[in-house]
Order: structure tokens, then sequence, then C-alpha cells
């Protein structure tokens, strides 16, 4: 497949973890664990050992429950189609979804169209009332919190931060609007580099109980982390992807509610669109959520949360997303394509497309977008088609060149329901 070569390794992350030929089966039958079949905070990032631990967070980290309530979880009606078999092409090559599911580490797949199951699919172990960790499409989640908040008039995002959150005065956060959070346009200097041990992201996981602690010198706990930080640009410049901003617009959220983040996520959002299952966000030692990469959640809710914006904010004959706050999310921001195509280098997406509300809105005349973490995770809402796709994989590197085959397995299967050809 052009651009996309599975990886190898002495140990086959798929065999190993199902206790194949190559390799003990990681972290099953009764303890102590040979060396080799043990997952631990210094190596459950890293293949074959994230094979496991994407769907065992709760066992490495602290986490707070993001709870479903008591009430009845959102229908997903069934009308499933042979999507497996579907074929579509991609480079040079032409493919079926199960080779590319089969190609990409995918644990979950689900296609949603015009809100009806059109494909529930489980491997590596996944089943439906598994927790998966969703990476960076927490910070969507996240965001979603902070758009039902400003909708009702609790959090004014063109604010700057330091009027909600004034120990945020005298960082180089102070003067950052939260819109900046929201669109990763504040000045902030943070390496983001995830196969440079000296980078920024090394000690920020360490702060969040993501590694090991090593004995340098950190604060004891992510607020404290936030004013060690400094600027290299102006806030409102070019697009940059630090995901630590999320973080902070965390804090903005729980100041300006009153309330901490997992329990906002449940009232605002988990218990009104109908979740199925309880979901979990990772903690640092005192409890400030990691709000965008430490969301666990299952499949099924990862695809309800999407249908929710597809149907424009609401579940079933709730509103629950305000309308305008959706609407922007595609819009952006009236410099938002520019601070985008002068930021990040961002291949493989077209003119005019951009990042608002930690959202990537790839064709925001469609519309199309989606919220992605590092490792494969994805949800996908395809507007004309009413289509919504989530895929969690557990990719051997952060940065994955599945993207582009699954962007085209999604527009493709999105054609075809639209037209119905499928």
């Amino acid at each position: 497949m052009a651009g996309l070569t599975r990886p190898t390794s002495p140990a086959d992350p798929v065999d190993t973890v199902n206790g194949g030929a190559d390799g003990p089966a990681l972290m099953t039958g009764a303890p102590p664990f040979p060396p080799e079949a043990r997952v631990t905070l210094a190596n459950w990032q890293e293949p074959p050992f994230n094979r496991w631990a994407f769907q065992h967070v709760r066992e490495l980290i602290p986490t707070a429950r993001i709870s479903r309530g008591d009430g009845p979880a959102q229908p997903l009606p069934r009308a499933e189609r042979d999507v497996l078999a579907f074929r579509f092409g991609f480079g040079d090559r032409e493919l079926t979804v199960a080779e590319l599911l089969e190609e990409t580490y995918t644990d979950g797949f689900m296609v949603l169209h015009q809100g009806q199951v059109v494909a529930e699919h489980y491997l590596n172990g996944l089943a439906p009332d598994v927790p998966h960790l969703l990476m960076s499409v927490s910070k969507s989640v996240t965001s979603t919190v902070a758009g039902i908040l400003a909708g009702r008039g609790e959090l004014d995002v063109s604010a700057p931060v330091e009027d909600i959150v004034p120990e945020l005065d005298g960082t180089s956060f102070a003067g950052a609007a939260v819109q900046h959070l929201l669109d990763m346009r504040t000045g902030t200097r943070f390496d983001e580099s995830y196969d440079n041990v000296e980078a920024d992201v090394r000690t920020y996981e360490r702060v969040y109980l993501w590694r090991p602690d090593n004995g340098d010198p950190r604060p004891p706990d992510a607020l404290s982390y936030f004013g060690t930080l400094s600027n290299d640009g102006p806030h409102g410049g070019p697009f940059r992807y630090r995901s630590i901003l999320t973080d902070v617009l965390a804090w903005v959220i729980e100041r300006a509610a009153g309330d901490r983040l997992h329990r906002l996520i449940a009232r605002e959002l988990w218990q009104p669109m109908g979740a199925e299952f309880d979901a979990e966000i990772t903690v640092d030692a005192r409890g400030n959520p990691m709000a965008d990469g430490g969301v666990c959640a299952t499949l099924r809710d990862l695809a309800r949360f999407g249908q929710l914006f597809a149907d424009r904010g609401r579940a079933g004959d709730r509103a629950i997303v305000p309308q305008a706050w959706i609407d922007d999310t595609v819009r952006g921001a009236p410099d938002g394509a520019g601070a985008f195509a002068d930021g990040d280098d961002t291949p493989g997406y077209p003119p005019g497309a951009h990042y608002r509300n930690c959202w990537w809105v790839r064709d925001p005349s469609v519309p199309f977008y989606h919220g992605s973490g590092i490792n494969g995770q994805n949800i996908f809402v395809h507007v004309p088609s009413q289509t919504v796709v989530a895929k969690l994989s557990t990719w051997p590197t952060a940065l994955s060149p599945a993207t582009g085959p699954t962007v085209a397995a999604v527009l493709a299967l999105s054609a075809a329901l639209h037209e119905g050809r499928l």
C-alpha cells in the first residue's frame, strides 16, 4: 500500500499479545509474569506492550470515573452491511476494509449511517464493554464541554485565561484568550517530539504519571507545571500542535464551572448523550486530569459522541451541544485556514482546512472533520452522508502513516452509503 507499511519487530504485536509463537501472552495467567510479558509504566506506550495497555489503562495509571449515570443508553439501531469486504483505493493499491483493519493494528471499528450501526468489529481482544484509550480524541471531548458551558454563558471563550484562573496571571499564558487554547494558537513553547527523550513531553508525562519518575527535578502536579512554561511566539499566531494547551483549558473549564472535569464530562456530555458505559480519565498525583489524551471510552460510546455532532448537537429529542458551537467549529476563525497553513507541517489536508475547538476540520465545505489521537485513534464525521466512523488502534509508533488510507476508506464508505451502493 502506498505510504503504509506494517512495521515488524522481533515479537510481532498481535501474536505476542494473543500468545502466539513469537512470545508469551502479555499479562495473562497468574503473576508473577515473566519479564518479557510484563506491561509497565516504562514500556506501556511502546509495541508490543501498547496492544494490551490501551485497554487496561486503569491498571497502570490513576483514573477518575466518568459516570454514565443510571439513565437508558441512547439506542443504536442496527442495519449491518458487509463493510469488511468493501473495496476502496488508496495510492496505487485497492484493498478491502478488512485488509485495512488488519494492516493498521485496529482494535475496534464502527460505522454509523443515519444513526444506525452499519458495522461493529472488535480485534485484539477488545470487547463492547471495554474502555480503550482515546489519546488526543480526548481533546475533542474536553472542548465539547467548553462549548456546552459557552452556550449557557458560563464560559467566555474570548476572555483572557487569567480572568478565569487568576493563578495564570504572571505566567506565559497571561493574555491568551480561551479560544487560543481551543485552537492551538497560544505562543507557548512546548516540544512534543515523541521520539526525543529530552522533549518537554517527557517531563509532562512524568508529571501526569504516564512514565516512571527518573529522579530529575519536576513540579509536583500539572498546575505547577503550567507555570514553568515560556513563550516563543505571540498569542494568536499560527497553528502549532501542543497537547499541554488542552490541559490548561481543562483548568479554565473546571474553574468556570466550579467542578472537576470528569464530573463535568459525565454531567454535561456522557449522561445526556445516553452513553452505554462509564468512561474514565487519567489524573496526576493531585487529581488533575490529563484532558488532552487521558480519556478512555468504549467503541460504541465514541461512536455516540461522533453521532452527536452529525446530529448537530442532539441525542434523540435532547439538545446537548449548541448548534452555534458546531457551526463555529466547522467555519473556523476568519484567519483559521491561513494560520493552519502557516503553522505545523500538515500534509494531506486540502486548502481551507483548519483546526478549531480541538477538531481537525479537513474540508469545511463538505463538512468533513475528525478528532484524532496518536497510535491511530479517530472519530470521523461526514455530514452530507450522515456517516460516523470510530476507529481505535494500537499502531506501534505515535505518528501513524495509517491516517491516509483510513481517511480514504472513510470517504469511500461515506459515498457508497450516501449513494446506496453499500
